[in-house]
């Protein structure tokens, strides 16, 4: 199972109680939170629904989820400082606690919740992203080699 701590900002992924892969995260800016249009990160039990971005360089810009043909650098930043950069992979959740974390108005799914990729410059272990779990785009590329569809993701304060 990965785990995400919010109060440490780190994810660990925990094999028969062994920890395979642990790294600082950054969770949402807003605070954590079920609600559709929150920019909160959700709590609770999910699981990775979507893996995105197998074979693609490190730095893809992915738009929609799709990427769009440009790799991320510090120039293409300041060029579009408006953008919520998801680089290089995507692991898209979705809740397993009706009532909580899916369906209705706290549907993570819906509200696309990824794991996902960011500039390296930004910091890790502050919380800054707009709802997702940012990391750094090397941790992601290891954390995306171990998981799979299906593995289990609890987020928790």
């Amino acid at each position: 199972m990965l785990t995400v701590s919010i109060a440490k900002q780190i994810c660990q992924l925990v094999v028969n109680g062994e920890i395979l892969f642990e790294a600082p995260i950054s969770s949402a800016l807003n605070g954590i939170g079920q609600q559709k249009n929150s920019g909160c990160t959700p709590l609770g039990l999910h699981e990775i629904r979507v893996c995105i971005g197998a074979n693609q360089p490190e730095n893809t810009v992915f738009i929609g989820r799709r990427p769009t043909g440009e790799i991320y650098t510090p120039e293409l930043g300041l060029q579009f400082p408006e953008r919520d950069w998801v680089l290089t992979r995507i692991l898209w959740l979705s809740g397993l606690e009706l009532g909580k974390n899916r369906l209705g108005n706290v549907d993570t799914m819906q509200r696309y919740i990824y794991i996902h990729g960011c500039p390296d410059s930004l910091p890790m272990g502050k919380a800054l992203s707009h709802g997702c779990i940012r990391m750094h785009n090397k941790d992601l590329l290891t954390l995306f080699e171990l998981v799979k569809l299906g593995t289990k993701v609890m987020i928790h304060e």
